[in-house]
């Protein structure tokens, strides 16, 4: 730049200026977009309808169907559960009075959702 005046050193550090801002606004603006879209993707990917389903399967064999061995069918449920859907399923129940409470667990590494059923 030594062989330029003022006035084009000026107007260079001005290009200079005005293109880093350009930069930096690009990147504000593509930040906004990435967290508004994942913000979107994760209300549209819970996933209500394999909740519940497996909530279905665990009241029915728990206080509908009470089998003998309550262990294989937990062994099952939490199998079939992490090897179809990924999803790591977990559950337990306890009888206090007249009800029969259940609480059950669903994580498929995006959404986790607690429940505690009871007995009507």
């Amino acid at each position: 730049m030594a062989g330029l005046n003022e006035d084009a050193q000026w107007i260079i550090l001005m290009g200079f200026i005005v293109s880093f801002s350009f930069f930096f606004l690009a990147m504000i603006i593509n930040q906004s977009t990435v967290v508004g879209q994942t913000t979107a993707e994760s209300v549209l990917d819970f996933p209500k309808d394999d909740i519940r389903d497996l909530n279905t399967v665990i009241i029915d064999s728990v206080y509908q169907n009470p089998v003998t061995d309550p262990s294989v069918v937990n062994t099952d449920i939490v199998s079939i559960s992490l090897a179809r859907k990924g999803a790591i399923v977990t559950y337990s129940s306890y009888p206090q009075g007249n009800y029969t409470y259940i609480n059950m667990h669903y994580n498929n590494g995006v959404t986790v959702y607690n429940e505690t059923w009871a007995s009507p």
